[in-house]
């Protein structure tokens, strides 16, 4: 029995705002920023991804970085997690921050995001920040705790150097999916199974690229996701000149919903 048939919906609390800081691909086709959405709620404040262009793009849309409980990430390519040394630092310095921060992604994130941090901005990484920073490295198709919000991850298809997540989170009675980047598989029906929101990718539209979601594949498979709506997100230049003539809701920079 898979994870998804034994989710029992808990009762509804709040409404849960979903903003599209980043919609684009690695690229800034069209010129959208990287991967990064931001979720909030009475229980939590939480980002999924963090892109280069996470931090600046908050800023702009009014989310204030200290407000930011939880990032959550998807797999440990830079357009999905390549914002974090600037988040930190930024909570660091100029942000001064002091509230707990947690950080969760695939197994090797603690490691990867040191090596990163220490890449751009060579001693920067601390083993004392100003701030209680936990770093936890989720374990694949199990309901694991993270600051207040519930995600289950299931691996996905999508080579980065750690197990590539789609993630499956409860959050202020909702369920929401996001399928990371990923060619076409399976486990994205138990991710997505009765959610309310399901992000997916959608990288163009019928030209097959290896290890990650094409629109006509994902929409011949539509009927297996069973989420309640479905908003496309990371789109090639080639995928968004054909967007706006087609029948399905697609993010943009700034978009917002409230679920």
């Amino acid at each position: 029995m898979t994870e998804s048939r034994e989710y029992v919906r808990p009762t509804v609390e709040s409404p849960v705002r979903v903003t599209f800081v980043g919609s684009g691909d690695a690229f800034g086709s069209g010129g959208r920023g990287q991967a990064c959405v931001h979720v909030a709620g009475a229980q939590a404040s939480f980002l999924v991804d963090c892109g280069p262009s996470a931090l600046p793009a908050m800023r702009r849309l009014g989310v204030d970085p200290n407000d930011v409980e939880l990032v959550l990430l998807s797999h440990l390519h830079g357009d999905h997690f390549g914002g974090l040394p600037f988040l930190l630092l930024d909570a660091q310095l100029p942000s001064r921050r002091t509230r707990p921060l947690t950080i969760a992604g695939p197994a090797s994130t603690a490691e990867r995001l040191q090596q990163a941090t220490e890449v751009l901005f060579p001693g920067a990484w601390r083993e004392h920040w100003r701030f209680p920073l936990e770093i936890v490295e989720l374990e694949p198709e199990r309901r694991n705790e993270v600051a207040r919000v519930t995600v289950t991850p299931y691996v996905v298809s999508h080579p980065s150097g750690a197990p590539p997540l789609a993630l499956r989170i409860e959050v202020g009675g909702r369920v929401l999916a996001f399928s990371g980047d990923t060619e076409w598989t399976p486990v994205l029906s138990s991710a997505a199974d009765g959610a309310d929101l399901l992000v997916v990718e959608s990288y163009t539209f019928d030209r097959p690229v290896p290890y990650h979601l094409d629109y006509r594949t994902l929409i011949r498979h539509a009927p297996d996701l069973r989420a309640k709506r479905l908003v496309l997100t990371h789109m090639s230049a080639e995928m968004l000149d054909r967007v706006a003539g087609l029948d399905c809701e697609y993010a943009e920079d700034g978009k917002q919903l409230e679920l």
